[in-house]
């Protein structure tokens, strides 16, 4: 009796060890659980952090708080783990936002520089956060007009906020925005001033950067806008001027000389269609798209198709050019921006990986054999930048 009251104690013993293990190993598994938990926890609100500060300054208005705010955001996403990082979402933050590289920025010149003397050229561009590209295309046509301006000290302003925040956010670099720059000829004694715009038209852009000067005529004796790039509108679809022309043919030639052909009429053999993205407008202006096609028609550049990125007018939405260059029986299609800067809309909306993006909708339509993307602006292309000088010197006498 007693071994066997010896062996059901034993046993009892040993069930109990066993149920004391099995618990210790259940708490160690939720106790790592737990700490797993707790720390995808921690590194989501981290990255939701840093996405908050960076919808703060994604925003079109400067205030006197946006460089401190720019500055909190560029060090606490340095803070973030390359993890955490990749967690960063926000209504308009993302993790491109601070680790897309677009180039390095110290090659470019804010020329956001005082000492500037009598005479002003400010050179007023939306703007781009690509840093190659603003070095290129907008620098390529702030160099041009300030060498052929010797008496004349060039300036820069960019009418973007939220490329400007970005900028400075990003990079440490600070761009004037126009009422800065402007307020920068005030204090500089400037007494006579030509704005020169970069923008491609006379459309909204526009049209608040003349508001913004009327400010400023009773501060500086003479203010001058010069024309944009492609000059007046015109009344209808068919209206066309030399403006145009020059551009038609410098983007045409640019384009068919780096994809190896001599000239449109020799890629149009090929089977090649050029097809130029511009931005699109809701703006009375948008028949400056329009336009260009009727300048690239009469120039003989059957195989030439103008579209936008916001499909306006509707004739140039991308479903539209689709189907214009298929019924031209073009089977090889090259992408590029009608557009100064080849910046977000160029790397994204026109030659991005997104489903939405004129490269992939191509792609998707099944009808073409090749299709290609140039990543250039026009404000690389010389003949571009002496339009611009020419626009300049027409109102700086």
């Amino acid at each position: 009796m007693k071994k066997i009251l010896s062996i059901l104690m034993a046993g009892v013993l040993v069930c109990t060890a066993l149920v004391g293990c099995g618990n210790s190993s259940s708490g160690q598994s939720s106790a790592a659980t737990s700490s797993s938990s707790s720390s995808a926890e921690a590194d989501k609100a981290a990255a939701d952090k840093v996405a908050k500060l960076i919808d703060a300054i994604y925003v079109q208005k400067w205030t006197e708080n946006t460089e401190a705010q720019c500055k909190e955001a560029k060090a606490e996403w340095d803070k973030l783990t390359e993890a955490q990082k990749a967690l960063v979402e926000g209504e308009n933050a993302d993790p491109d936002y601070f680790g897309k590289d677009t180039g390095d920025a110290s090659k470019d010149d804010p020329l956001n520089q005082d000492n500037i003397g009598e005479k002003e050229i400010l050179v007023v561009s939306f703007g781009t956060s690509f840093n190659t590209s603003r070095t290129q295309d907008i620098g390529g046509v702030e160099k041009a007009i300030a060498a052929a301006n010797s008496g004349w000290a060039v300036r820069r302003a960019f009418t973007a906020q939220i490329i400007i925040n970005h900028i400075m956010a990003r990079d440490g670099e600070k761009i004037d925005n126009v009422e800065q720059a402007l307020e920068r000829a005030v204090k500089n004694n400037v007494k006579t001033l030509v704005i020169q715009p970069t923008h491609l038209m006379h459309g909204a852009e526009y049209d608040e950067l003349v508001e913004a000067v009327e400010k400023y005529k009773s501060k500086i004796a003479s203010i001058k806008i010069a024309e944009p790039l492609l000059g007046e509108v015109g009344a209808d679809g068919n209206a066309i001027n030399k403006d145009k022309e020059t551009v038609a043919k410098a983007i045409t030639t640019a384009a068919a000389t780096k994809a190896g052909f001599k000239d449109a009429a020799d890629a149009a053999k090929q089977g090649t269609a050029f097809v130029f993205m511009g931005h699109g407008t809701s703006h009375k202006a948008k028949v400056t798209y329009t336009q260009m096609q009727t300048q690239m028609n009469n120039l003989g550049y059957k195989n030439v198709f103008v579209g936008t990125v916001e499909g306006e007018p509707e004739e140039t939405s991308c479903e539209s050019i689709i189907k214009a260059v298929k019924a031209a029986g073009y089977k090889n299609v090259i992408l590029r921006p009608l557009m100064v800067v080849a910046g977000d809309h160029a790397n994204n909306d026109m030659a991005g990986d997104d489903d939405d993006s004129w490269l992939s909708q191509f792609k998707k339509d099944g009808s073409f054999t090749k299709i290609d993307t140039q990543i250039e602006g026009l404000g690389s292309i010389e003949d571009v930048q002496k339009l611009y000088v020419a626009h300049t010197a027409a109102v700086a006498k």
